[in-house]
């Protein structure tokens, strides 16, 4: 497996451009199955998005396909479609096989082939670590046309011979980049070993780095490549800002200050490790602020009822790590926030993706440290996009700043306090005390009066 750094290193144009042209922009001239385009339909599809009017019809045709899009553009339901097409529902074995590299996803893409494929006799199961490999084995033997699975237990049950491979005709790689990044590279190739030497092979993903095109190579007979470049890999539709927070201890009282000043239909927050998502749950807990959590420490089970109070809307702020930037489509996702800049910047694109799925408008905000400002620019660059610093009001433009002198006779010294107006919220905040040391702020806060009378005459409270 190539290197990170070898992966995101700038790939060629010539090895990026697309070969394929056409488009079939209506699903009823796709000619699908009666039943499968009732599926389509009923599942609140009206019309294909950029990437279905592109890529279902080579897979349909039998093309092995590299298919590039971004996250909430409906890269799923692009190959569960053409999987649902091409299947004999008469023939009770394993037909197509499809890996996502989380649990999670994996689950997602089930619900969706199921969904779709609602008026097909067809079995979709699902193939997971953490679950029971006994009822695993039971439900494959039954003989499912599709498994849907992480990478580790597909590879146990084909080695197992409970998953036969003799009818497989399509093998689906969602994700791919995070599959290679995840270390998922050799039971990969293990897995195809064992394929028939006609399978056909789609692979899909939001990011297409170097060594995932490398990967293509080694199992790709010719393929159909329906990619963007880099620099067209837009955030359309989100508006990203960043917060300097000038320690990293500053960060809970930030997040604090935003989650009550913030209307949230429901929100993500990203931390970059486990233990950092329990941490920041105890203290928000702590604050009466009501949070869920989820991490890979957690079993199946935990992870599914979280999962499923996320997506009923009953848990409206989820505190998770990358494990739910891939692919988790929870429709009123509105806010997204990355407590944490990604370790890895392809990863950015993964997470705020879920503040705008299928091009509604989100809000993505970066938490961000000196030590994070590179980084930060990184991303910028590599998605040729801009990472404002945020107003104090999201949904308006920068609110008024006024400056008002305090004189503090007890501390024998005059400071400049600088207040941020927020005209809709009724209150302003204390913006930037200059000279003043965290252990005098107290001392400071008890001259301050409880209103102060801003131009227009506004009265606005002071926190």
């Amino acid at each position: 497996m190539a290197s990170n750094d070898k992966g995101l290193e700038e790939i060629p144009e010539s090895q990026i451009e697309s070969n394929y042209d056409e488009v079939t922009d209506s699903f009823d001239s796709m000619n699908l199955k009666a039943e499968l385009l009732r599926g389509v339909y009923a599942y609140g599809f009206e019309r294909p998005s950029a990437i279905q009017q592109r890529a279902i019809m080579p897979v349909i045709k039998g093309s092995d396909v590299i298919a590039q899009a971004q996250s909430g553009t409906g890269k799923t339901a692009t190959f569960s479609i053409s999987v649902l097409q091409k299947l004999d529902p008469n023939i009770k074995a394993c037909q197509a096989l499809i890996l996502a590299p989380t649990r999670e996803l994996a689950q997602q893409i089930q619900k969706v082939v199921v969904a779709i494929g609602d008026f097909l006799s067809i079995d979709c199961h699902a193939c997971i670590g953490g679950t029971s490999v006994r009822d695993d084995m039971t439900a494959l033997q039954a003989g499912p046309q599709v498994v849907v699975g992480t990478p580790g237990r597909v590879q146990d049950m084909i080695q197992r011979r409970v998953l036969k491979t003799d009818s497989m005709k399509m093998f689906v790689l969602d994700e791919a980049d995070e599959m290679l990044s995840r270390g998922f590279t050799e039971q990969i190739y293990d897995i195809f070993q064992l394929l028939p030497q006609s399978t056909q092979v789609v692979l899909l993903s939001a990011t297409m780095p170097q060594d995932v095109l490398e990967v293509t190579t080694k199992f790709m007979r010719d393929p159909v490549r329906i990619l963007v470049k880099k620099a067209e890999l837009t955030l359309e539709g989100i508006k990203q800002f960043y917060i300097a927070v000038e320690k990293e201890d500053w960060k809970l009282d930030t997040l604090s200050d935003l989650y009550e000043t913030v209307t949230i239909t429901q929100a993500v927050i990203f931390c970059n490790t486990r233990r950092k998502v329990d941490w920041l749950t105890d203290k928000l807990t702590a604050r009466d602020f009501t949070v869920s959590a989820m991490h890979g420490d957690m079993d199946q089970s935990q992870r599914d009822i979280i999962m499923k109070e996320f997506r009923s809307g009953s848990s409206r702020v989820l505190i998770a790590t990358d494990l739910l930037a891939r692919g988790i489509d929870v429709q009123q996702v509105s806010l997204v926030i990355n407590y944490d800049l990604p370790a890895n910047r392809e990863n950015y694109i993964h997470r705020i993706g879920r503040g705008g799925r299928f091009g509604r408008k989100g809000v993505a905000i970066n938490f961000v440290t000196a030590d994070d400002v590179r980084m930060m620019r990184e991303i910028e660059q590599f998605y040729s996009t801009q990472i404002e610093e945020m107003p104090m009001n999201v949904a308006g433009e920068h609110p008024p700043c006024i400056s008002v002198h305090l004189e503090c006779t007890d501390l024998c010294a005059r400071f400049d306090l600088k207040f941020k107006i927020h005209p809709s919220l009724g209150y302003a905040t204390l913006h930037s005390i200059a000279l003043v040391s965290k252990r005098d702020a107290c001392a400071i806060a008890v001259h301050i009066t409880k209103s102060l009378i801003f131009p227009q005459n506004q009265a606005v409270g002071v926190r």
